[in-house]
């Protein structure tokens, strides 16, 4: 084994495989910690202004940086370098984890449970589970699959092979501090501006990736690419996010079916697009869903890899 390339390689190769055949751990789970803590954080930082905000993820992501930073120089010999990056790349990824929420909603759904099934999907999503009947639940948890399989697997993995240990647990910390307080209501409106920024900038890449990504695995799941690729091309821009809007219409195009709309955030009605040219998803295509985000998510560890190794020459 040679050079710091290859230990993140082999690291990222098995980490992303622990992931999958283990998902997220069941306790004490060190991004629910890092949650806890920004939450701590937050009680002594927070004030409705854009500096105070962009104070708070300063503090938080620039610590976690320096702790990924600390354990990288810790571990320099070949094996601990692989066995630290294993253990942190299994930390931040969530692909296993998110299939199987799916495939809970899609076992409510298809056992006419709607009840269960809102309950399930509000696992994956911030929307106000009750307003939705089967087809928005379906469509809910379609859209959470293809959102984080770019948020928590391709973009952890993209950071991973560019910066090792500190790219995977910063970039982790970003996005986790965008789920906390990047919403734009009265209370984050302006402190949490700053998180939903840098976590725009830090998905900017590998939400494309991820779009294209499925677009080349769209016969997969019964797709075309053309089909998947004019769907990114058309209307990912009438989608709010920037990088949601990318992945969602790929994954909508390959599935052939219809993904965005109006949804309700805290009473806030936000107008999403539509992506896609089909049908309203069901409980059904979940399952076809998940396998496609299964071979996005392949394809980005095999490039992760890849890039890593681009780095050792």
């Amino acid at each position: 084994m040679r050079g710091p390339g290859t230990a993140t390689a082999l690291g990222l190769a098995l980490g992303w495989t622990a992931d999958q055949l283990l998902g997220d751990p069941r306790r004490w789970h060190p991004v629910a910690g890092f949650g806890r803590l920004a939450t701590a954080v937050e009680q002594r930082t927070y004030a409705d202004d854009r500096l105070r905000g962009a104070v708070h993820v300063a503090v938080l992501v620039g610590g976690t940086a320096a702790l990924g930073s600390l354990v990288s120089r810790s571990a320099r010999h070949p094996v601990l370098a692989t066995l630290a990056t294993a253990a942190a790349t299994w930390t931040v990824l969530g692909g296993r984890s998110l299939a199987r929420e799916s495939e809970a909603v899609a076992a409510h759904l298809a056992a006419d449970d709607l009840a269960a099934a809102r309950l399930q999907v509000s696992h994956l999503v911030s929307r106000d589970p009750q307003t939705l009947d089967a087809d928005g639940v379906a469509r809910a948890a379609l859209e959470s699959v293809a959102e984080n399989t770019s948020d928590a697997v391709v973009a952890p993995l993209f950071w991973g092979a560019i910066a090792g240990i500190p790219g995977l647990l910063a970039y982790r910390a970003v996005n986790t501090l965008d789920a906390m307080v990047g919403y734009r209501n009265d209370r984050y409106r302006n402190f949490g501006w700053a998180a939903a920024k840098l976590d725009d900038l830090a998905n900017l890449l590998p939400a494309r990736i991820s779009g294209g990504l499925a677009v080349l695995t769209a016969p997969l799941v019964g797709g075309r690419p053309t089909d998947a690729l004019r769907a990114v091309r058309d209307q990912s821009g009438g989608h709010p996010s920037p990088n949601g809007g990318v992945v969602e219409a790929a994954f909508a195009g390959a599935l052939r079916v219809t993904l965005g709309g109006r949804n309700t955030y805290g009473g806030v009605e936000e107008d999403r697009g539509e992506l896609g040219h089909g049908p309203a998803p069901s409980a059904a295509d979940l399952a076809r869903a998940n396998r496609l985000a299964l071979a996005v998510s392949a394809g980005a560890a095999g490039l992760s890899v890849l890039a890593a190794l681009a780095r050792r020459r």
